[in-house]
């Protein structure tokens, strides 16, 4: 056991060091931030953004006499911009996934890798955690934006509400990227793997829409599957043990089906 975990680190530490050099990766995180921040002040303060909502509905109100509804807008600004978030990684992750089988394939390490004592498995956890590490590290300064903000809301909003939101945005990129490894351990086009990973994300952000099509009970299978329905779960604040299984499914099933992809190639190669 000590052996395997020694494997997975080393992998781990060697692909985010990887990360941490690449030109390609700090110009992703760059583009993260500035659209995480433009999309961030506009929700927040923007010409429909939740302030001037919220500020046109007090003015309506003492006009008319009209009782307004109050509007949690901590809640709102948490919820909207995590669901923005949400979309933005569907341009991001297939960036980020596409090299991580794909560049050793076209470099001929990959052979080395499939032919070495290291287990698939190790390699495969190992990689997904360098790439999910990365990831993270491109949240933490956009949750000290929001942090700073949501400070100034009274009375403060309960810090389990946003944690969940982002914790549900971690799961949601993991599990993606742990399909995305499998994608391009499949390719040596970085391009493709990229491609078919977006492709992909797609169908499971959208099954929900199809699932309610076909309706009964396959319907129903077929909706639980949906990556968006579980995410805005647990964006809205609920805890539902059943979205954490369904996020650490789809990261297990990525991690085995690559961890089978490479072993078919040592298979190949013996």
């Amino acid at each position: 056991m000590g052996v395997v975990l020694g494997n997975i680190i080393a992998i781990y530490r060697r692909e985010l060091q990887s990360y941490f050099v690449s030109p390609l990766a700090y110009a992703i995180a760059g583009v993260f931030w500035l659209l995480s921040g433009l999309f961030f002040v506009l929700i927040l303060m923007g010409p429909e953004g939740i302030l001037q909502t919220v500020t046109a509905l007090d003015l309506q109100g003492q006009q008319f006499g009209v009782p307004v509804p109050p509007i949690d807008v901590p809640y709102e600004l948490v919820r909207a911009f995590l669901d923005r978030m949400g979309w933005l990684l569907l341009f991001v992750l297939p960036i980020l996934s596409m090299g991580l089988y794909a560049e050793e394939r076209k470099r001929g390490t990959l052979e080395l890798l499939a032919t070495s004592p290291l287990t698939n498995w190790a390699v495969a956890v190992g990689k997904l955690l360098g790439v999910l590490t990365f990831f993270i590290t491109m949240v933490v300064p956009i949750m000290g934006i929001e942090t700073i903000a949501l400070s100034a809301s009274s009375p403060p909003m309960p810090p389990a509400i946003p944690l969940l939101g982002h914790l549900g945005l971690i799961l949601l990129a993991a599990a993606i990227l742990s399909l995305g490894m499998f994608i391009s351990s499949l390719t040596d086009s970085t391009i493709l793997s990229a491609v078919f990973t977006f492709a992909l994300m797609l169908l499971l952000l959208f099954v929900d829409l199809i699932a309610k099509n076909i309706g009964g009970s396959m319907g129903d299978a077929l909706g639980h599957l949906s990556l968006l329905k579980h995410y805005n779960t647990l964006v809205q604040g609920i805890f539902d043990t059943s979205s954490l299984i369904l996020f650490a499914s789809y990261i297990l099933l990525g991690i085995f089906l690559t961890a089978q992809s490479i072993d078919a190639l040592r298979f190949q190669r013996s």
